[in-house]
């Protein structure tokens, strides 16, 4: 019997390779979804992996679910997935009109629009920071009149992603600059949404939680620890886990990650929820994501537990029982490498190897090329992973490698300098 095709929306980044290489393996072909332009940004890889593709305009949801769905019975395509924030509505859509495991084609609206993500988790009861939202200039200045929103707070697009267009703003003299990029993050990324939410600043350490729902039923895998930058662009620097909490807030993050992936309809797939845990020990969702988390975290998971997160989703897309424990009770981390100037790159040295305890090393900047002070995920250049079994000497070892990586930048025009400077360890906030 031959087995069912395999149908990811979107074809880049290093999760879609894993998910394409993990079906393969197991016989089923794959396909992928794209726009006539994203499809250039393919690795080799996976072009090489690739028994057909599909392209169609995302931004255009009711041809693309016809399109992709057309495509999808031509092929016998048995499983849809994405691990592309954006086209997570999309992926429920297309799973429903498909009669596949799926989401909610009801609620997904609400795992991407932050706007309906907030009603919906308030609705639930989830403890989320006071938000409002605000269409134009004037409701913007209602919102940063409004005590409950107080300062600072942050700044953010209705509709986007991976940090970009977020600002922590100290007074109303920063709002109209922050205003402006939240706007344009919102309208390259969420299909010209430029609407934004203002938001009370929720004070603590952040965490993410990394959850695969099977049939309604939740399996979180692990708590991720975050590392920060300060300032007013807090960008990811780091990952580690899997974090280990005190039992009562462990207890606590847990029960407000349940609920929020009940009110944005997740039922067959994965999460990833991000969460401040208060100096009070109280937990506030601040976002919930209806896609494997990014930043290598899926890769983190299986290195440190020995959860193979990958065939997993494969698993629960195509409705078979996932296999979610862990097999092995490491530690692991991740550096993301950043400039702290703005300019073009001239040369990196200094960047680890591959070998034991370091299981990757990722870079994506190109010598010549422009490079920014990190305001976005999309800012970092390269990345790097540690693994141990003991979580402080890894910490330890990544921050140590990290230290010797050195970058030269040519400036331009934006406090650039043209020294070698460590990278990025000036903006990390532990």
């Amino acid at each position: 019997m031959t087995a069912p095709g395999v149908l990811l929306l979107d074809a880049s980044g290093p999760e879609s390779v894993a998910l394409a290489r993990a079906a393969a393996v197991r016989g089923h072909a794959v396909h992928a979804a794209a726009t006539p332009a994203g499809s250039t940004f393919c690795s080799a890889e996976f072009i090489g992996l690739l028994a057909g593709r599909v392209l169609t305009d995302f931004a255009r949801p009711s041809r693309a679910v016809q399109e992709i769905t057309a495509y999808a019975r031509r092929h016998g395509v048995g499983a849809v997935l994405t691990v592309n924030e954006y086209l997570t509505e999309l992926a429920a859509l297309v799973c429903a009109e498909l009669a596949l495991p799926g989401n909610d084609r009801r609620l997904a609206h609400a795992a991407r629009d932050k706007a309906a993500m907030h009603r919906a988790l308030t609705a639930a009861g989830v403890r989320v920071p006071y938000t409002r939202l605000a269409r134009d200039d004037g409701e913007l200045r209602e919102a940063l009149g409004d005590a409950r929103v107080g300062l600072p707070c942050v700044i953010k697009p209705a509709c986007g992603a991976g940090s970009a267009g977020v600002s922590v703003v100290s007074g109303p003299a920063d709002a109209i600059a922050a205003a402006g990029r939240a706007r344009a993050a919102g309208g390259m990324g969420g299909g010209g949404d430029q609407h934004l939410l203002v938001q009370a600043y929720a004070a603590g350490a952040e965490y993410s939680i990394e959850s695969i729902t099977q049939d309604g039923a939740i399996t979180h895998l692990a708590v991720t620890e975050k590392r920060v930058t300060s300032g007013s662009h807090r960008v990811e620097t780091g990952h580690s886990l899997p974090a280990h909490l005190p039992p009562e807030i462990e207890k606590a993050v847990y029960r407000e990650a349940d609920a929020a992936i009940r009110a944005v309809g997740i039922r067959h797939g994965p999460s990833h929820t991000e969460v401040m845990v208060g100096p009070d020990g109280q937990c506030t969702v601040i976002e919930i994501a209806a896609r494997l988390a990014a930043g290598h975290i899926g890769f983190l998971i299986q290195h440190a537990l020995g959860i193979d997160v990958f065939p997993a989703l494969l698993d629960v897309a195509l409705g078979r029982r996932a296999t979610l424990y862990p097999t092995a009770h490491g530690h692991a981390t991740v550096r993301f490498i950043t400039s702290p100037y703005a300019g073009r790159l001239a040369s990196v040295t200094g960047l680890p190897r591959v070998g034991p305890g370091v299981p990757f090393v990722r870079w994506r900047a190109a010598i010549g090329g422009l490079v920014h002070a990190p305001r976005a995920n999309a800012h970092r250049l390269g990345s790097f992973g540690v693994t141990g079994p003991d979580p402080v000497e890894a910490e330890e070892r990544a921050d140590a490698l990290l230290r010797r990586v050195r970058i030269r930048i040519d400036p331009a025009g934006e406090g650039g300098s043209d020294q070698d400077s460590p990278a990025s360890t000036s903006d990390i906030a532990s």
